[in-house]
């Protein structure tokens, strides 16, 4: 897929990169490191103005702690969850390989907090397998434990007993009728409902590990979904998760674009979001696909 019919999108992004190197969540705040980690591999992906991700690699590695965690600010060291979005903005680029490897072990040492279930009617999922938080200090749920995994994997460490216990816990938290949510099954006996980002994240973080009989129903949820999708977050999920499974769908250009389009109406999306969408329509084969085209 050519880089012309999101041009302006990425032209965006350059622009709004700040003197630091850093990107902001949106125009005219502060730079934080997960909007400086998307913006960087959506840039990197379709090859745009390549110094420009280096100089936003240069401030994601000024914000690292001394035990290789990114958090998502100074004043919040225990809000790590950045960690794995740092970890694919700097693969493939040598001169960041130390600060990815220190990134790459505080990722394998850190876990959420796991306790011994005092009552499955009231909370369905095994509280005890080991998956990672958002917070530190916190339960684990599926969109960080997902994040890690894949980061986990993309550096050759997917056999990792850390790795396998991250696709237990996923698979553990796979609701019975498919798909996935923030990480509950079910409460007081009653099923919740999957959600189609929390879906595609958990599709994309178990493709290559896992049989395909395992999450035949997720699939099926998420393919159903895709066409009710409106929003970049959702939509660009899914399209990577689908996309790790061999099933992209053939019109993604004209799905990303009539997204890209409600901005007309719903204003500016946040920065980590366009760049997301904008991964998701890049991809040919899920996220990892995107890193073929990304050294520099």
């Amino acid at each position: 897929m050519s880089q012309g019919p999101f041009l302006h999108s990425l032209e965006l992004l350059r622009s709004i990169q700040l003197p630091n190197g850093g990107f902001p969540y949106h125009s005219g705040e502060e730079a934080r490191p997960d909007a400086s980690a998307w913006a960087i591999m959506a840039l990197s992906s379709y090859s745009f103005d390549l110094e420009c991700c280096d100089r936003g690699r240069a401030y994601l590695a000024s914000q690292q702690i001394n035990d290789g965690r990114v958090s998502i600010s100074p004043s919040h060291p225990e809000a790590s969850w950045p960690t794995p979005l740092a970890i694919f903005a700097w693969e493939g680029v040598p001169r960041y390989h130390e600060a990815q490897s220190r990134a790459v072990d505080y990722l394998i040492g850190f876990m959420g907090h796991h306790f011994s279930n005092p009552d499955p009617t009231i909370i369905g999922h095994d509280t005890t397998i080991p998956g990672w938080p958002w917070v530190a200090d916190t339960h684990s749920w599926v969109v960080p434990t997902a994040l890690a995994l894949m980061a986990l994997q993309k550096v050759g460490l997917g056999t990792h007993s850390r790795a396998i216990a991250g696709q237990k816990m996923l698979i553990n938290r796979q609701l019975p009728t498919g798909g996935w949510n923030y990480g509950s099954t079910t409460v007081f006996n009653r099923a919740l409902p999957p959600l189609p980002e929390c879906t595609a994240i958990a599709l994309q973080a178990l493709a290559g590990s896992t049989a395909l009989q395992e999450i035949a129903e997720s699939l099926q949820y998420a393919s159903h979904e895709l066409y009710h999708l409106q929003t970049p977050i959702s939509l660009g999920w899914t399209l990577l998760g689908l996309g790790a499974w061999g099933l992209k769908p053939t019109n993604t250009e004209e799905l990303v674009s009539a997204c890209l389009h409600r901005q007309e109406r719903y204003g500016p999306y946040a920065i980590p979001s366009l760049a997301l969408l904008l991964c998701g329509a890049k991809a040919q084969q899920g996220l990892y696909s995107l890193f073929t085209a990304s050294k520099t």
